[in-house]
């Protein structure tokens, strides 16, 4: 009897996933146009191997297709023309590690938070002249990476520095990635990150990379929608079924855990 009380528990784990899906909405095959940057591993981003688009919000966003019986096609736009672009209904779906805020909820609606993350402090291995917010902003010599636009140039421009963003301090990226690459290559000292990419990011950098100081705070995910879409309640739904059922929590362990960024 002991032998089977595995296959048992695996039955009724089975049982009640099936039973979690069946009370889903069914979007009958709908297609669902998502929009993304594919330059922030490991959320989204191209594989440097296979060229492939892989990550995170890949792997969740096609487990909600599927329990919503609907089609996924993606686009991809820069992130500086992404909100705007959702906005005007260009697509149907944003993804790209959006921090869910009040602003932005003004132009666009966000599903429920799928992630929570903290900003950390992303420098070099050999990293000395500094070792927190405060001991960064004392040099003057000093130079920080960011998007222009997103949380973390904020983060770095209110709560780090001094509260003007045109700080010249501050050295302007189009993508996250270049922002890594400068400050591995010595054109900055800082980039500010949330806390799963940072840890990826070092974990794959044998001791180029580290993180220092306390944490800078903390930030929600979640995916962007035209004002007014019928596409949020049951997304929704889907990311809450998830939670629900540990599957979020198996797509961690796959991307912040196991997976090494550019290995």
């Amino acid at each position: 009897m002991s032998a089977l009380k595995p296959v048992l528990a695996a039955a009724f784990t089975s049982l009640a996933t099936l039973a979690a899906a069946a009370d889903l909405p069914d979007l009958g095959g709908r297609e669902i146009v998502v929009v993304t940057e594919n330059a922030y591993p490991p959320l989204q981003f191209v594989d440097p191997a296979s060229g492939e688009a892989i990550g995170w919000e890949y792997d969740a966003m096609a487990e909600i297709a599927e329990r919503l019986n609907a089609t996924i096609t993606y686009e991809n736009i820069s992130w500086d023309a992404m909100i705007p672009a959702v906005s005007e209904g260009q697509y149907d779906i944003g993804m790209t590690g959006i921090t869910i805020r009040e602003d932005r909820a003004e132009i666009v609606d966000f599903s429920d938070a799928y992630m929570r993350s903290e900003m950390v402090m992303l420098v070099r291995g050999d990293e000395d002249r500094f070792s927190d917010a405060a001991s960064f902003a004392a040099n003057e010599d000093l130079l920080m990476a960011a998007q222009p636009g997103t949380t973390p140039f904020y983060v770095g421009v209110y709560d780090v520095l001094d509260g003007n963003e045109a700080n010249p301090r501050i050295k302007l990226f189009e993508t996250f990635g270049a922002g890594v690459q400068a400050l591995r290559s010595g054109d900055v000292d800082l980039v500010l990150t949330d806390g799963t990419a940072g840890n990826g990011y070092v974990a794959a950098s044998e001791g180029a990379l580290k993180i220092v100081g306390e944490k800078l705070g903390t930030e929600d995910f979640g995916f962007i929608f035209p004002k007014g879409s019928d596409l949020v309640e049951p997304i929704n739904a889907a990311i809450a079924a998830m939670k629900e059922d540990g599957t979020l929590d198996a797509l961690n362990t796959k991307w912040f855990l196991d997976y090494k960024v550019g290995g």
